[in-house]
């Protein structure tokens, strides 16, 4: 994939954009989808990076600083120019780590979202090294056996064993270039004891996942994004693996050059010869790293010696090229958020029958019900079958309270393909498919009254689980108020399942919004 934007584009119709909202820049990628005989590939059109430093303007107590979220702010509006009129299923914007730990990141998100024009995800540690992998695997050789990437960025670094395209192994740690940078070189300041608890600290969190990765094994180690190309540049540009440019530059395609355990601590070394950050004299350094490589530096040491890396070639195709990727399989129908339900469904040994019942009758019963023209009701439908799928994964742990045992794992556990607030949602419709609603109503931002009527209803028809015996329902809904429609002459065959419809009703009474039972 040629990183140069394109002279002209033969249909704009194809055009798809990732917006990557990091730690430590803000970037985005447009690309056009090029159909080949081996498959999709991406052809750069146009790239845009922006030095937000977001992470750097965190407080103490994990607030969003004003300096930081009006930079912010600035340069999602300069993107959103750029991808303006774009279809909204060929963009995908993402936010990691400082906007999963920031706690004014909801408002940020918000404004963001009215600036970008398009929805922004924030994405756990774990799927973003799943991202991460699916873009260095498709720009580097192929190589067989397994391969290992380690993506430092500005709040956390990934670490990620896969083999082909599937990654298999990940992990995200919460020790980033920028982070690392203020904890130990504040304002700047370098010295030699700074330096050794910057590396220390970052082994330290290391070593947790260490013993896997080396059971594991592999026989080819990436670096992805920023760091790992600042680093492999400062190494190149100053002849610090002891031979020329022409041998380190451009070993993996795409790729910006090789860091070795050599070239490392030979950065180090001419690190330490000064006291402030603004002193250092090296050939490639950038201004904008110049506050947050030491970190940088201190971090990929880490990952040497506790991985006992000799070597690492670089690559810039990293979590934007993920995210493209991910988003034209989507696309393409190879969705990794039905893999991951299937592999939940699996785990907790879900009643596939009940599950298969409640996701089929709820689609009914949302498919009777008023679209409105913000809502996209495929993306809904899938929400809620998959909620479905998933009502009664709690039930492995008790029985009492299963529905809020099954909110609590859709809601934590790491779920490959969802973003955090895909995740949210669906475990707010888990907690609520069953039980009291007043959880629900006090949360000003649950929005999906309309699916939860539907799981809801669907889960008390149900619960004979048996498809021969359920009724013709009509369902309507105006104002926020619902009528169920069905036979008198079949409600009154099945008295617990109408004493069930009316204790609904009274539910949905308690928290003010109508429930009619209409029984014809």
């Amino acid at each position: 994939m040629l990183a140069h934007p394109a002279d002209s584009i033969s249909n704009p119709a194809d055009l798809v954009a990732a917006v990557d909202l990091g730690s430590n820049s803000f970037r985005m990628l447009v690309a056009q989808a090029v159909n080949t005989p081996s498959g999709t590939q991406l052809r750069p059109i146009d790239t845009l990076r922006e030095s937000v430093r977001l992470a750097a303007g965190l407080t103490d107590n994990k607030i969003l600083g004003n300096d930081a979220y009006q930079r912010g702010l600035t340069a999602i509006r300069r993107f959103g120019e750029r991808i303006r009129g774009f279809d909204p299923a060929n963009v995908r914007a993402v936010a990691t780590n400082t906007l999963r730990v920031a706690k004014n990141s909801q408002q940020f998100i918000e404004d963001a979202q009215v600036a970008l024009g398009f929805p922004i995800e924030v994405i756990a540690g774990v799927e973003e090294a799943r991202l991460i992998y699916i873009g260095a695997a498709h720009e580097v050789p192929a190589v067989q056996g397994n391969r290992l990437v380690v993506d430092i960025g500005g709040g956390s670094t990934e670490f990620i064993i896969g083999k082909g395209y599937e990654p298999r192994l990940m992990e995200s740690l919460y020790i980033g270039c920028v982070s690392h940078s203020m904890r130990f070189f504040p304002k700047g300041n370098i010295d030699s004891h700074a330096f050794k608890e910057a590396e220390l600290a970052a082994r330290r969190e290391i070593q947790v996942i260490s013993g896997a990765y080396l059971k594991s094994g592999w026989k080819q180690v990436i670096g992805s994004s920023g760091t790992a190309r600042a680093l492999a540049e400062l190494i190149s540009q100053n002849d610090f693996n002891g031979q020329s440019d022409g041998l380190t530059m451009g070993r993996v395609t795409g790729g910006s050059g090789l860091i070795t355990r050599e070239g490392l601590r030979a950065l180090k070394k001419h690190l330490l010869k000064y006291e402030h950050i603004s002193q250092v004299q090296l050939l490639g350094l950038k201004d904008d790293r110049r506050a947050v490589w030491p970190g940088g530096l201190a971090i990929m040491l880490a990952v040497f010696d506790e991985l006992g890396i000799e070597s690492m070639e670089v690559t810039d195709a990293a979590l934007r090229v993920g995210v493209l990727y991910d988003l034209l399989g989507r696309s393409q129908h190879h969705d990794m958020r039905y893999v991951t339900v299937e592999q939940f469904m699996q785990r907790y040994t879900v009643d596939r029958d009940q599950s298969t019942r409640v996701g089929k009758l709820a689609a009914e019963f949302l498919a009777q019900l008023p679209k409105p023209d913000s809502e996209n009701r495929s993306d809904n439908i899938a929400l809620l079958q998959w909620a479905a799928n998933l009502h009664e994964i709690g039930l492995s742990i008790s029985h009492n309270g299963y529905h809020k045992h099954s909110a609590y794992i859709a809601g934590n556990a790491d779920m490959p393909g969802f973003s955090k607030n895909d995740q949210a949602r669906l475990a707010a419709l888990l907690i609520g498919h069953a039980g009291k609603l007043g959880k629900l109503a006090h949360n000003p931002s649950f929005n999906d009254w309309r699916m939860l009527f539907c799981l809801r209803l669907a889960q008390v028809l149900c619960r004979g689980r048996n498809d021969n015996d359920l009724p013709k329902v009509k369902v309507s809904e105006h104002g926020g108020s619902y009528l169920v429609s069905l036979s008198k002459e079949w409600a009154q065959e099945h008295p617990l399942t109408e004493f069930s419809l009316q204790k609904e009703a009274a539910e949905w009474e308690r928290v003010g919004r109508s429930y009619e039972v209409s029984l014809k």
